[in-house]
C-alpha cells in the first residue's frame, strides 16, 4: 500500500492544486484528507468544489464540523468568512463528513485524536508553546487505536511522525495550505514555521510502514495578496512567511 495523506487545506487553493499534482507525479494507490478542508480567508467555495469533485475518502475536521455547530459569535473571522461563502448544503455536507475513517484494518484516520477533533495528539501546549506531547499523554489520547499498524492525524499543522510504545506509527503529514492559523495564533506564534504546502506518504513494504515528508514551494504571495485584500492582514503575513507577529 502507498498512501498519500493530506490535511488542514483551510481554503488555500493554489497550495492545494500543487499538492495534487506532485502526488499525481508519486504513483499513489489513493490519497485521504484529514479535514478542515475550507475554513480560511483565501478561496473556500473554490476549494469546496475541487475536493467535491475528487471526492476523496475525508475525515471531518472541527472546523468542518463548526461550519453548522457554531454561532456566529463563537467563530473566529476567518471561519465566518469561509462558511459565508458555501451554501447551506455544501456546509451540511462538511459537518455530515465522518469523525474517523478506517482505511484498512492497519490505518485509522482521524483529525485531532481518535475521539476529540479539537484536542492534539502529538502535542501539548506548554508555556504559550506547542510541544511534543508526552508518551503517556500520547497513549492516552490514542486509547484503542493504539492497537492499529497507523494512526493518520492532523490539526496542529505540525509535520511529524512518531512511533508510539507498542509498534503504532502516529503521522501528521502537517498542513497542505495553512502554517499558522492566524486568527489563534498563540501557541504557533512562538514557533519557527515556514509557508511551504506540506503533505505525506505512507507505504508498507515487507510488513513495515515508512513516511516520506513532503515540503512544497508554491506561489504563497498570490494567497498572501488574496488574504491582504480581503482584510485579513494577519493571514496575509502568516501565508507569506509561516508566522504571525
Amino acid at each position: 500500500m502507498r498512501l498519500a495523506v493530506i490535511s488542514d487545506i483551510h481554503g488555500n487553493l493554489p497550495a492545494l492544486e500543487t499538492v495534487l499534482a506532485d502526488i499525481a507525479e508519486r504513483s499513489v494507490d489513493g490519497t485521504v484528507n484529514l479535514g478542515d478542508c475550507i475554513a480560511g480567508p483565501a478561496w473556500p467555495l473554490e476549494t469546496y468544489e475541487l475536493l467535491a469533485s475528487l471526492n476523496l475518502p475525508t475525515v471531518r475536521g472541527n472546523h468542518d464540523r463548526w461550519a453548522i455547530d457554531r454561532p456566529d459569535d463563537q467563530m473566529p473571522p476567518a471561519g465566518r468568512f469561509a462558511r459565508d461563502a458555501l451554501s447551506l448544503e455544501q456546509r451540511t455536507a462538511l459537518h455530515a463528513l465522518p469523525p474517523t475513517i478506517d482505511l484498512s484494518d492497519a490505518v485509522l484516520a482521524v483529525h485531532g485524536t481518535p475521539d476529540n477533533d479539537s484536542l492534539y495528539l502529538l502535542e501539548e501546549q506548554l508555556q504559550g508553546r506547542l510541544c511534543p506531547a508526552a508518551r503517556e499523554t500520547v497513549a492516552e489520547r490514542l486509547g484503542p487505536a493504539a492497537a492499529r499498524e497507523v494512526v493518520l492525524c492532523g490539526h496542529s499543522h505540525r509535520q511529524a511522525m512518531v512511533q508510539a510504545e507498542g509498534g503504532c506509527m502516529i503521522l501528521n503529514p502537517g498542513s497542505v495550505g495553512c502554517p499558522v492559523f492566524a486568527d489563534m495564533p498563540t501557541a504557533a506564534a512562538a514557533e519557527n514555521r515556514s509557508p511551504h504546502a506540506r503533505y505525506a506518504i505512507i507505504t508498507r513494504r515487507n510488513g513495515r510502514w515508512g513516511a516520506e515528508m513532503f515540503a512544497l514551494e508554491y506561489d504563497w504571495n498570490a494567497t498572501a495578496a488574496r488574504a491582504a485584500s480581503l482584510g485579513f492582514p494577519l493571514w496575509a503575513q502568516a501565508y507569506a512567511t509561516g508566522a504571525v507577529s
